[in-house]
């Protein structure tokens, strides 16, 4: 099941342009163009098939089933190096980064001008949701994006596929890592590197979670072995540069100073602090505060099939639409913070809280949060993957595979 899954989204990304990917295929590998109704079919299959089979090997390996890591790392190599190598699947990001790149690499600056502007062959891929927003990722991304853009120039097909093999380095990466450093590195191997769903989702969909997540290993476990005050100022700068990727990383700031908090660990907690906050003040000097302002505007969207959209829907109806919004901005956070305290609840006593804390508050956002991506789970599977079993792996693998399902066009919606 987790080939035919790899398969199948290898399928659809060969078959480029269609409904679920990007409108401008990558040329190496081309079948002919699937219609919308196919490629819905098969990207939904490709999911379920993947989200079976993960769940398959978890519930092996719990059993005793104990594969090679090095071969999982393998396997899981040669599906990122194939799926890498075609065009994006289930998702725009790809278009979005690789404009933004472009506008950084002409000079100008993606937190002020909008895809639209840039026009070309680069704008006509951007979703349409998307044309009229300025970057909403940190200066270390706009940076990576910016690399991408001067290796394509003004073919945004070979920007993509920059962007895209990148990405499938950070993956691997991110999973040699953990294979050095897990406590079970099989499980760690099923859960990242072989795990199929997430290398549809995160590798197949080219998106800038994976490097979050990569940084989020390394932060950890220094984290973990810290015993002395550089280790604190190694793990607040690679927070800082993983809030310089996606500024949702400060759930892993805030997960490794919780327990640091509760333990009264002053002096640890404030050079991990500031260490981050430096690092993130630098990082945002090269464009300025303004670079943050894009931020706000996208903290108002509410996606499905969040629990606020229904509410959303309901509150502006009662209380009209700014009383609606601020209710619900004030009201998840709350929500996520009591799913982190249940969810901790159910976390195996022996593992340490620099790992527990951040997955539970990673896994929590994914639920409570008025906009979920799928994407977005990397930084729970990546935490829960440096400890041994717990039910919470199969919650995590299904919410994955049910957001996938619900966010997997290729950014031009659903026709159904």
């Amino acid at each position: 099941m987790s080939a035919a899954g790899i398969a199948l989204f290898a399928l659809v990304g060969a078959s480029a342009p269609n409904h679920n990917t990007l409108r401008a295929p990558i040329p190496w590998l081309r079948l002919p163009a699937m219609s919308g109704t196919v490629s819905e079919a098969v990207t939904s299959a490709a999911v379920v098939l993947a989200c079976l089979g993960t769940l398959g090997m978890i519930n092996a390996h719990a059993r005793g089933w104990r594969p090679s890591p090095r071969l999982l790392f393998g396997a899981g190599a040669l599906a990122v190096l194939l799926v890498a190598d075609l065009t994006p699947v289930g998702s725009s990001d790809t278009a979005s980064y690789a404009a933004y790149g472009r506008i950084a690499a002409l000079g100008d600056d993606p937190y002020v001008t909008i895809p639209a502007q840039l026009g070309g062959a680069y704008a006509h891929l951007v979703s349409d949701a998307w044309q009229h927003t300025p970057s909403v990722y940190g200066p270390v991304a706009t940076w990576w994006q910016t690399a991408a853009a001067s290796v394509g120039g003004d073919r945004p097909w070979l920007t993509i596929w920059a962007l895209m093999l990148a990405n499938g380095a950070a993956f691997l990466g991110t999973g040699w890592l953990l294979l050095r450093t897990a406590d079970d590195p099989v499980r760690a191997g099923l859960l990242w590197t072989a795990n199929p769903l997430l290398i549809g989702v995160l590798v197949a969909g080219g998106h800038l979670d994976t490097l979050v997540a990569c940084l989020a290993v390394c932060a950890v476990q220094v984290a973990r072995r810290a015993t002395r005050w550089h280790h604190d100022l190694i793990v607040g700068v690679l927070v800082g540069l993983a809030c310089g990727v996606k500024i949702s990383a400060a759930l892993l700031g805030a997960g490794l100073a919780w327990p640091l908090l509760r333990a009264r660990a002053w002096r640890q907690t404030a050079r991990q602090a500031c260490a981050a906050l430096l690092t993130l003040a630098v990082l945002y000097c090269a464009y300025g505060l303004h670079a943050l302002a894009p931020l706000s505007a996208a903290s108002h969207l509410v996606s499905t099939p969040s629990l606020w959209a229904a509410l959303d829907d309901v509150g502006v109806a009662l209380l009209g639409a700014r009383a609606a919004e601020t209710a619900t901005s004030l009201l998840w956070p709350l929500l996520m913070l009591a799913l982190a305290w249940a969810l901790h609840r159910r976390v195996p006593a022996e593992v340490p809280a620099a790992v527990a804390v951040p997955f539970v508050l990673a896994f929590a956002w994914i639920l409570a949060a008025p906009w979920s991506m799928p994407w977005y789970t990397a930084l729970a599977f990546v935490t829960a993957a440096l400890f041994r079993e717990s039910r919470l792996t199969g919650y995590l693998i299904v919410t994955t595979a049910v957001l996938a399902l619900c966010h997997n066009s290729g950014g031009h919606g659903w026709t159904w």
